[in-house]
C-alpha cells in the first residue's frame, strides 16, 4: 500500500480549475478518475471546498446505481460514534468489488484515536472517506501516522489572499466564460477567501448569462450587489493616486454603509496594499513582469503600484504602516472609547494622504 501524501489544496500558483495540476487535490482526483482506490481516505483542514469536492466526487462516481443502493453508506460525525464507524467499514460489499463509506463532519466525533485498531488494518475492500472540516491535527498522533500509511491524508488549507483571483480566473474559464482582472480582484475582496462563497455567486451569475460572456465588474454590481467604484479596491487606488476626492468619496460610502465595509477588514486590504509599494521601492528589477511576480499581483495592476511609488517615498509609506496599525486597533477598541468606524476612517485616510 502506497503511504498517503500530504497536500495544502488549492494553493499552487498554476491552478486552473477546481484543482492546482502540482497538487496533491489533483492527484487524488486524478487517481479516482482512474479507479485507484485507498482504504482511507483523511480529507481535513480549513477550506472545506476542497474536502467536499473529492467526497462528492467519490460518492458520485466510484459506486454505479445498483451498486449504491447496497454499498454506499454517508453518516455525520454527530450522530455515530468511531466503534459504529469501525463496525460498518469492516462490513464486505454485496455484489459489488467496493463499499463506500463517508463520514461528513467527522470533526464532531469524539476520540479519532479509537480508529488506531482499524487504521493499522483496513479492509481493502471498503473505502472510508473521513471529512474533518475546519480545522488541524496532530500529526504526531498515532491515529495520523497510522492513516498515513494506511491511505490517503490531505490537508485543505484556504488559497492565499493573493491567489484568490487567480483561481477565480481559472474557475469561471473552465465553465465557458471569463473574467476582466478586476472583476476577479474586486469578486475576491468582497466574498473574501472561502471558496465555496465564491463558487455560490459565480454559479448565481452563470445562470443568468449565455456561454462565453467576459464577466466585468457592471456585471459583479448588477447581479452581485458589489458597488464597483466604492470598494476597498477602489479606496487603495484612490489613496496611490493622491485623489482626495475620490478617496474621501469612498469612505463616505463605507460610512452609509458601515455592515458591509467595517474598519476591520478595510484595514488588512491597505496593509497589504501599502506594503507591497514599500517592496517596490526596493525592486532592483521593476519591469512589469518582475514586478508583478516579487509582489503576487497581476501584471495588469502593475502600473498602480508604479503610480503609488512616486506618490509615497519611503519614508511616507513606513508613516502610513504605522497609521495602518495604529487604526487597528482602535478599530478594535484599544484606546478608543466612542468612535466610529466612519469617524476613524475619516482620520486614518487624511493621515495617508498628508
Amino acid at each position: 500500500m502506497r503511504n498517503g501524501y500530504l497536500c495544502e489544496a488549492g494553493i499552487s500558483s498554476s491552478l486552473l480549475t477546481l484543482m492546482a495540476r502540482d497538487s496533491g487535490f489533483a492527484n487524488i482526483l486524478s487517481d479516482l478518475k482512474n479507479k485507484i482506490y485507498y482504504p482511507v481516505y483523511f480529507l481535513y483542514g480549513e477550506e472545506a471546498y476542497f474536502i467536499d469536492g473529492i467526497s462528492d466526487f467519490i460518492q458520485e462516481n466510484v459506486l454505479n446505481e445498483q451498486e449504491k443502493e447496497f454499498n454506499q453508506t454517508i453518516v455525520y460525525g454527530k450522530d455515530v460514534d468511531v466503534h459504529t464507524i469501525m463496525s460498518y467499514a469492516k462490513r464486505y460489499p454485496m455484489m459489488s468489488n467496493y463499499q463506500v463509506l463517508i463520514v461528513k463532519e467527522a470533526q464532531d466525533l469524539d476520540d479519532l484515536d479509537d480508529f488506531l485498531p482499524y487504521m493499522q488494518n483496513p479492509v481493502s475492500s471498503t473505502i472510508l472517506v473521513l471529512c474533518y472540516k475546519y480545522g488541524k491535527i496532530d500529526k504526531r498522533k498515532s491515529f495520523y501516522k497510522a492513516i498515513e500509511k494506511a491511505g490517503v491524508v490531505m490537508e485543505s488549507a484556504f488559497l492565499y489572499d493573493n491567489k484568490i483571483p487567480e483561481w477565480i480566473n481559472g474557475y469561471i474559464h473552465e465553465r465557458g466564460f471569463s473574467i476582466s482582472p478586476k472583476a476577479a480582484v474586486l469578486l475576491g475582496e468582497f466574498v473574501g477567501n472561502e471558496l465555496s462563497k465564491i463558487v455560490n455567486e459565480l454559479t448565481k451569475l452563470f445562470i443568468n448569462l449565455p456561454a462565453g460572456t467576459e464577466i466585468t465588474e457592471d456585471l459583479i454590481e448588477r447581479n452581485i450587489g458589489i458597488s464597483k467604484d466604492f470598494n476597498v479596491f477602489e479606496l487603495q487606488k484612490a489613496l496611490g493616486r493622491k485623489d482626495v476626492y475620490m478617496s474621501n468619496m469612498i469612505i463616505r460610502y463605507f460610512t452609509a454603509n458601515p455592515k458591509d465595509n467595517p474598519l476591520v477588514k478595510i484595514i488588512p486590504t491597505l496593509y497589504s496594499y501599502f506594503t507591497k509599494v514599500l517592496i517596490y521601492h526596493y525592486l532592483q528589477d521593476k519591469s512589469r513582469n518582475n514586478a508583478a511576480a516579487a509582489l503576487s499581483v497581476n501584471p495588469f495592476f502593475v502600473q498602480d503600484y508604479q503610480i503609488a511609488a512616486k506618490n509615497f517615498p519611503v519614508h511616507k509609506l513606513v508613516s502610513v504602516i504605522s497609521n495602518l496599525k495604529e487604526y487597528d486597533l482602535k478599530a478594535k477598541g484599544l484606546d478608543n472609547a466612542s468612535a466610529t468606524d466612519g469617524e476613524l476612517m475619516k482620520e486614518l485616510v487624511f493621515k495617508i494622504l498628508h
